[in-house]
């Protein structure tokens, strides 16, 4: 691969090929990147509504059983 790019000045290395990979490739790094933010999300709401669940149980549960001591 070295010496394929052996005598070509530095820009076509460094600026061309990079754009011509983002040009071709573009499409599918978006994919990519919008399926991982998907899927952080979806998790960052699970995680959000357990918490929520698991402070809404134990928030009852407590307040019911010191109710009962009375």
């Amino acid at each position: 691969m070295r010496e394929i790019f052996a005598g070509l000045p530095w820009w076509v290395k460094w600026v061309a090929v990079p754009v011509i990979a983002l040009v071709v490739f573009g499409g599918v790094i978006v994919s990519v990147v919008g399926v991982v933010i998907s899927l952080l999300f979806k998790v960052l709401v699970f995680v959000a509504l357990v918490g929520g669940l698991i402070y809404i149980v134990r928030k009852f549960t407590s307040s019911s059983s010191s109710r009962g001591d009375w």
